[in-house]
C-alpha cells in the first residue's frame, strides 16, 4: 500500500531552519524528521512512498537521490569515477518524489497525485509529526468500518502545568497536564480512492472542506490513539523531539505501550484548522 507524505509547506514557525531546508529535512537526532516518520510505516511493513513537496521540491529530491549512498559503504575510483557500492544499510525503501506544486495546498497536492495512486486504498500523513501508531490496528480499524476516511485522533502534548483552585485558593499544582477529552488531527490517514472525488483543485487545504464534506457524508471515522505523538511545528518542538530522540528506543518507536483505543466517535471535530 502506498504512503503519501505531505512535505510541501514553507514552515514559517521554524524560519530559522526553513530558510534553507524544507521544513521535512529539518533534523532531529541528527536525521531528516521525514525519515523518523517513514521509519513508522517501515515497522509496519509499508515501504513504498510518494513524497508530495513544494517548497524547496529540490533539496527533497537531491536528498533521495543520494540516499542509498549515504546509507551505505561504497569505494569510488576517483581517476575514472566508477563506484562499487557496498550495502550496509536494511532500508528497502521504494521512494518517489513529486513536485506538487509551490503554493499547492495539502488537499491539492493529494489531488495532483490521482495518476500515481492506482486507484487503490492509500495512507496519507505530514512529514513533521511523529507518533507509535499502530499502523495494523488503523488499517483493521479502517477496513472495518467501510467507509471511505479515516483520520487517526490524539490528544495533543502537554505543555503547560494546571492549576485547581478554591474559592481563589490553589488546590493542586500538577506539570504539564494532558486534557483527555482534547482529540486533534494528528494525520496518520487512510483513504480509499473515492476520497479524490472530494479535492476540487490546489488552493484547497485537507483539513478544511475536504474533510468536512467527508464528515457531513458520514464518510470519515476517527480512530484515536492514546500513545505518544507529538508534531515539530516550533524551535521547541524540534528541541524536545531531538532530545527524545536521543536514546536506544524513541517515543515514537516504542510501540508495545502505543496501543491504541479501538473506538470511533464524531470525526467532523478532528479537522484540523
Amino acid at each position: 500500500m502506498k504512503v503519501v507524505l505531505l512535505a510541501g509547506g514553507l514552515g514559517s514557525r521554524l524560519a530559522e531552519e526553513t530558510v534553507r531546508i524544507p521544513k521535512p529535512m529539518v533534523e532531529v537526532a541528527g536525521r531528516p524528521i521525514m525519515l523518523h516518520v517513514m521509519d513508522i510505516y517501515d515497522h509496519w511493513g509499508h515501504n513504498d512512498f510518494i513524497i508530495a513537496c513544494g517548497y524547496k521540491a529540490m533539496a527533497i529530491k537531491s536528498f533521495f537521490q543520494d540516499l542509498h549512498l549515504m546509507s551505505n559503504d561504497f569505494t569510488v575510483g576517483i581517476g575514472n569515477g566508477e563506484m562499487a557500492l557496498r550495502p550496509t544499510s536494511k532500508i528497502d525503501w521504494r521512494v518517489s518524489v513529486v513536485d506538487t506544486g509551490l503554493a499547492t495546498m495539502t488537499g491539492g497536492r493529494i489531488r495532483r497525485l490521482r495518476s500515481w495512486l492506482d486507484d487503490e486504498t492509500f495512507m496519507v500523513t505530514y512529514s513533521d509529526g511523529v507518533g507509535n501508531i499502530d499502523i495494523k490496528a488503523l488499517l483493521d480499524f479502517h477496513r472495518a468500518h467501510g467507509k471511505l476516511a479515516t483520520v487517526t485522533a490524539v490528544q495533543p502534548p502537554a505543555r503547560f502545568g494546571n492549576l485547581e483552585i478554591e474559592d481563589g485558593q490553589v488546590t493542586q499544582f500538577t506539570e504539564k497536564v494532558r486534557k483527555q477529552e482534547t482529540w486533534i488531527n494528528g494525520g496518520f490517514f487512510v483513504f480509499e480512492p473515492g476520497v479524490q472525488d472530494y479535492l476540487t483543485g490546489d488552493e484547497e487545504p485537507l483539513e478544511q472542506a475536504p474533510l468536512a464534506r467527508l464528515a457531513n457524508d458520514g464518510q470519515l471515522m476517527a480512530y484515536k490513539h492514546t500513545g505518544f505523538w507529538h508534531p515539530m511545528d516550533t524551535v521547541r518542538d524540534r528541541d524536545t523531539l531531538d532530545k527524545l530522540g536521543t536514546g536506544s528506543n524513541p517515543p515514537w518507536t516504542d510501540f508495545e505501550n502505543g496501543q491504541p483505543v479501538l473506538t470511533s466517535d464524531d470525526p467532523a471535530k478532528y479537522a484540523r484548522a
